[in-house]
């Protein structure tokens, strides 16, 4: 019997819901305020309160791999009237390798962030900080405008590590995910949970802000309907056809473009990935599992669709509201 794709995807993103990790998620936030707090005691008045930032923040997270991102904006003169945006970053690495390195994680840099990654817990749980800071642009101005200067630890698409030229505004970033979800009665949102599904399943692929944004542009270039797999595919197809040369702006600088964060030799491979899937899908429908896989440790039931019917006094069954997100 071939696979019903669309009853399929809906599954994938059930096994995937956050909230099946809660313990998971709960000891992650728990982490995520210890870290908050000492920051803001060694700190002091050298920062703005951090605050969350990625996908946890845009609702776009799914339970098979999450971490938190923690958004540590400072002041302009916190690392002196002539501090870098390298002095910032490295000051705040120093203090937390030198806080938790070793004794409870391990911390390392990566491309904008600075990694915590703590040990398995006794039940064998892993949690994963990422801290970004973060410079206001001008003095005491943060509270107003919001925007902030990044460094580029390590060579980051075409943006070269060193690079301080890197400014969002990550509050407008997760309010742009946001308003077009909504507009779009979450289904922006559902595709970014099964692209993502997809990119945990290969073990690497684009960073989640390009899928996010990505799927935005196609829902704004496109006339996106049907069901789930409809406007799946007609995503899929987007990225294939439009990736090696689409812009993406970010949201929170116009000025950056958020599709230079892969190569051209990486936009080469992800639209032949998306042709390759669209490819043996239509071959045969059951290869949609390859691709999108349901997460094992939370299975759905194959007949859990039916089961929840409701049925009418008349007789007639009707489905349920739909209730993935």
């Amino acid at each position: 019997m071939a696979t019903d794709k669309n009853k399929y995807l809906e599954n994938v993103l059930e096994s995937h819901r956050i909230r099946k990790e809660q313990d998971l998620l709960n000891k992650h936030l728990a982490k995520r305020d210890a870290i908050k707090e000492e920051m803001e005691k060694h700190f002091a008045s050298l920062m703005y309160a951090p605050f969350n930032s990625g996908s946890l923040a845009k609702n776009t997270a799914v339970n098979t791999k999450f971490d938190i991102d923690l958004m540590a904006p400072f002041k302009k003169n916190a690392f002196g009237s002539s501090g870098t945006l390298k002095d910032m970053y490295e000051g705040v690495y120093k203090f937390l390798y030198d806080k938790y390195h070793g004794k409870e994680a391990t911390v390392r840099r990566q491309k904008v962030s600075i990694g915590i990654e703590f040990y398995p817990d006794a039940d064998g749980h892993i949690v994963k900080v990422d801290v970004v800071p973060g410079r206001e642009l001008n003095q005491d101005e943060f509270k107003d405008d919001k925007r902030l200067n990044l460094y580029v630890y390590e060579q980051f698409g075409k943006i070269e590590s060193g690079a301080e030229h890197l400014r969002s505004n990550i509050n407008a970033q997760i309010d742009h995910i946001k308003d077009r979800a909504t507009k779009e009665k979450d289904s922006i949102r559902k595709i970014i949970r099964l692209l993502k599904v997809w990119k945990i399943n290969k073990g690497f692929g684009p960073k989640s802000f390009f899928l996010e944004l990505v799927t935005i542009k196609a829902f704004d270039s496109l006339d996106i309907s049907g069901d789930l797999w409809d406007k799946l595919k007609t995503v899929m197809e987007y990225i294939r056809d439009k990736v090696k040369d689409v812009s993406l702006p970010d949201p929170g600088n116009s000025g950056n473009e958020v599709a230079d964060t892969l190569t051209d030799s990486e936009k080469a491979d992800l639209s032949n990935d998306m042709k390759y899937m669209l490819e043996r899908i239509e071959e045969n429908s059951d290869n949609i599992k390859l691709y999108f896989k349901v997460n094992p440790k939370h299975p759905v039931k194959e007949d859990a669709e039916e089961s929840t019917y409701k049925i009418k006094k008349d007789g007639v069954s009707v489905p349920p509201p739909v209730r993935f997100g």
